[in-house]
């Protein structure tokens, strides 16, 4: 099993910034990535961005390239999410997740499904 705590959520204007933390603890030697994926009120649950857990692969939702950074601590079996340039419409609750999968590419890193264990999220509101 792997725990998951997300932390860095919050409250911020149109135009700010937020890094959100994912802690994984527990059986982690498994880990093949760890992705970010959100979800907002009335809606379904949509892909953000994730990281190769060895190496520095990464991938991302069109609607953050440019905005969002993923990068990870393999001491601290940790990833992190670097928000810029946040919009309304990044209001949503964000979640981190584990998978055990190979990814091999952008389709797989996006696919929920294939995510073993997630985190309980952590709540960002974008205020305009």
């Amino acid at each position: 099993q792997v725990q998951l705590v997300e932390s860095g959520g919050g409250l911020v204007q149109a135009g700010g910034s937020l890094r959100l933390s994912c802690a994984a603890s527990g059986r982690t030697f498994n880990s093949r990535a760890m992705g970010w994926f959100r979800q907002a009120p009335g809606k379904e649950r949509e892909f953000v961005a994730a990281t190769s857990w060895s190496g520095g692969t990464t991938w991302y939702a069109d609607s953050v390239k440019g905005r969002f950074t993923v990068s990870k601590d393999i001491a601290k079996n940790s990833v992190f999410l670097q928000m810029n340039s946040l919009e309304p419409e990044d209001t949503a609750v964000y979640s981190c997740a584990v998978r055990t999968k190979v990814v091999y590419g952008i389709s797989s890193a996006a696919a929920a499904p294939l995510y073993d264990y997630w985190g309980q999220g952590t709540q960002v509101t974008v205020s305009s």
